[in-house]
């Protein structure tokens, strides 16, 4: 298969895993519909920074030294599922709490923390880098050519940020945020709940690894 055709074929994968519902989406969806389209942008950046941490590490073979090290791996589940039950929390205990929401830009700081929130949420599962690395074992030949070792990167960035960015239009947009507002403890409750049990569910399976 050629350079092209191996790209393709790795990209398409990881479209189809970028939009199957997770933290990530949830994070995304509510920073675009609670604060500004412009932090979810920021938000969408984040997601693709972090795949892309993930695509260089795992072209740089980081999947071999956590099968080495198993405790390390333990170690980053139980560290990142802690995170995503701390957004949980925090996500909960706003649920009550009146939001005005529009689309004014809050400030750098305020992109800042969308960006870092997404990007700390994107990065809180090893899981991922094991996927991106299944997928580079499966579909790459034994030597990379130079072409895929700048290229995966980029495209790997592409289609977190730009899956990440439409998410950020759709809940942006008026008639999400008037649903959202007459429902926003449901919602936020709802959320809360999500992001918690997938970080219990890490939690527990890096637990259960010992």
């Amino acid at each position: 298969m050629s350079s092209a055709g191996i790209f393709i074929s790795i990209m398409a994968a990881l479209a189809v895993g970028a939009m199957s519902p997770g933290p990530s989406f949830v994070v995304v969806s509510r920073i675009a519909i609670s604060r500004s389209r412009l932090d979810g942008l920021a938000a969408a950046l984040g997601m693709g920074v972090g795949g892309v941490v993930f695509a260089v590490l795992a072209l740089a073979g980081l999947t071999a030294l956590l099968s080495q090290f198993e405790w390390l791996y333990i170690l980053l589940k139980v560290a990142g599922g802690a995170y995503l039950v701390y957004i949980a929390v925090n996500i909960w205990r706003s649920a009550g709490q009146p939001l005005e929401v529009s689309d004014a830009v809050n400030g750098n700081r305020a992109l800042r923390l969308s960006f870092t929130t997404a990007l700390l949420t994107q990065l809180s599962n090893p899981k991922t880098i094991i996927v991106y690395a299944s997928l580079f074992a499966a579909l790459l030949p034994r030597t990379v050519p130079l072409d895929l070792i700048v290229a995966l990167p980029l495209g790997v960035f592409a289609v977190e940020a730009g899956w990440y960015s439409i998410v950020a239009f759709a809940f942006s947009a008026r008639h999400p945020r008037r649903l959202y507002l007459a429902a926003k403890g449901w919602i936020d409750r709802a959320a809360g709940a999500v992001m918690g049990g997938l970080g219990l569910r890490l939690i527990l399976s890096g637990l259960s690894a010992r």
